[in-house]
């Protein structure tokens, strides 16, 4: 595979993704579900102001995931698999980013809610949240690295400022510059209103997280402490890696860490998230194996089990908003 698409490869490989996923959908045998995607992003590289997110490549090609994400490409890649709605998930640090995503969603109602980022050691937190909370897409914001913050009082007045609108918190791993369980622990105990949810688990043992075991046994057990938080969730992204020079689909790589999360959160606290397009770093055209490895998984613990995973929860934890006779909140 090629780390760097030309323009025009990357949309003539683009325009025939939906056929590829067709195939996926054909080969699972599984009854229709109205699928939210909890974890996409949104970016446009080739704006006059550019974008921060993805990076480029070494000596300044474009990124493997190309340069324009767009609600219309992931669209017509996600349709034919049973995707009806998807929450954007910010990358990008800048403030007016946010409003540039919420544009780009308002047109497009297969985006169902937007997670942004604000900063909530800004002193103008809660003016911005105030700002983007009149959008009705806007569901709350994704923050990492909380450790630095949570010994401040305007910091923790700012999240608890975030409860108090309704809105939730996205964390990621520290290997995606986020914080670690005991992090959200501490946090949860100065603002135990707070909906948390906790990204790309699945990806915390590829490659090996843990330097030892007492870190690991250290890190599971604040996940446990986090699974008695009835306001805690998780998402089932990254859940695909490599395994050697490809992406390997065999369920069994990924079994027995998915199994721990699964007896930690259980079918009520996990939501599926596909990571799209942040997912084509490992392979392009990636949509079909990520969502048949979280399906192949989910599968084995019944039918309730799929409904409330892939759709069901992200509705009780993000509140996220109809706008196709398609997406399902009942």
């Amino acid at each position: 595979m090629k780390s760097n698409l030309s323009r025009r490869e990357f949309v003539s490989r683009s325009a025939v993704l939906p056929f590829a996923a067709k195939a996926a959908l054909a080969a699972q045998d599984d009854t229709a579900l109205p699928i939210i995607d909890t974890h996409m992003h949104l970016f446009d590289k080739t704006r006059p102001e550019g974008a921060p997110y993805p990076p480029s490549v070494p000596g300044g090609g474009e990124p493997r995931q190309g340069m324009i994400s767009l609600p219309n490409r992931y669209k017509a890649i996600v349709t034919p698999l049973g995707v009806v709605g998807a929450i954007v998930v910010e990358a990008s640090p800048r403030l007016e980013d946010n409003q540039w995503t919420l544009d780009q969603a308002a047109n497009a109602p297969v985006i169902v809610g937007y997670v942004g980022r604000l900063d909530p050691g800004d002193p103008a937190f809660g003016a911005n949240l105030s700002r983007f909370r009149q959008n009705k897409l806007f569901l709350g914001t994704r923050q990492g690295r909380l450790e630095l913050g949570l010994d401040k009082p305007d910091y923790v007045a700012n999240l608890a400022l975030l409860a108090n609108a309704g809105c939730s918190l996205d964390v990621d791993t520290p290997r995606h510059g986020g914080s670690d369980p005991e992090v959200v622990v501490k946090l949860l105990d100065k603002v135990p209103s707070l909906r948390i949810v906790m990204d790309h688990l699945p990806d915390v043992p590829f490659p090996a997280f843990f330097p030892d075991s007492a870190s690991r046994n250290n890190y599971v057990a604040h996940l446990r402490e986090l699974g008695k938080r009835p306001q805690v969730y998780i998402k089932l992204s990254e859940v695909v890696h490599k395994s050697g020079e490809k992406v390997s689909t065999d369920l069994a790589m990924y079994k027995d860490w998915l199994d721990e999360l699964w007896s930690i959160f259980g079918e009520d606290r996990v939501m599926f998230g596909s990571d799209w397009p942040q997912s084509e770093t490992q392979e392009f055209n990636s949509y079909p194996n990520v969502i048949k490895v979280a399906r192949s998984y989910v599968q084995t613990k019944g039918p309730e089990a799929m409904d409330k995973v892939f759709w069901k929860n992200s509705v009780k934890q993000y509140r996220w908003i109809k706008r196709d006779p398609n997406q399902r909140q009942s």
